[in-house]
């Protein structure tokens, strides 16, 4: 489900348990970009947040012997338990899940000379056509965290939050491929294998990014 479609869907869901039950709604900026919650209270000391997340994020990165251009959205969207271990405190304790969409979309760019260098060999830009690539990570990453704050307090109205917390979204997966190759087959086979090397060093570098820290401030609306 797209962001937008989520947002209405939890507006949706705000007005038809406003009438049945207490429920607050926040809205989020951290880490995990701008998002907005839903929150409901099961029992005084613990509460349910579901929420939606969304963070773009383009920049430069040089690997190896070559820079890539890569274009980043960061869409996640999580389910929260929030636990109050002492009454009237702010201070809780929360697990959940995300499902976690976030993709990076690459584009390599040749040195100043028009050249790539690739598993120790260089191919003028014109050989290799455009270099592509992706990186994502497994939907399903579970959530551990503490965090302050009740949008679900004594008192209607406005409060503030925040969450300090990770998820654990396993090993990147990377895709990197050649398009439109114009040399011979022979030389358009060999560039796939220095590719698949390029793409290899780059799940291992990649490999660091298993867990995605959760630092975010919240406004909240008690109804």
């Amino acid at each position: 489900m797209s962001a937008p479609r989520l947002i209405l869907a939890l507006a949706g869901l705000v007005a038809a348990t406003t009438a049945q039950a207490q429920v607050g709604v926040s809205a989020d900026l951290g880490t995990t970009g701008v998002g907005a919650h839903l929150v409901y209270g099961f029992t005084p000391s613990l509460n349910g947040r579901l929420g939606v997340n969304y963070f773009k994020h383009d920049f430069t990165k040089r690997s190896g012997q070559i820079e890539y251009d890569l274009d980043g959205k960061l869409q996640t969207v999580d389910a929260l338990l929030d636990w109050y271990p002492r009454a009237g405190s702010s201070f809780r304790i929360t697990g959940g899940v995300f499902y976690n969409d976030t993709r990076f979309d690459a584009l390599a760019t040749p040195d100043l000379n028009g050249v790539f260098r690739l598993n120790g060999r260089q191919y003028t830009a014109a050989d290799v056509g455009v270099l592509v690539g992706k990186v994502d990570f497994r939907k399903a990453a579970p959530y551990i965290g503490i965090g302050w704050g009740n949008a679900l307090s004594s008192e209607r109205g406005w409060s503030f939050g925040g969450d300090l917390g990770a998820f654990y979204q396993g090993k990147a997966r990377v895709s990197l491929r050649s398009v439109n190759c114009t040399v011979q087959s022979e030389l358009c086979n060999r560039l796939a294998g220095d590719v698949a090397v390029e793409e290899a060093r780059l799940a291992d570098e990649a490999s660091d990014y298993k867990v995605y820290p959760v630092l975010r401030a919240s406004l909240s609306y008690r109804f």
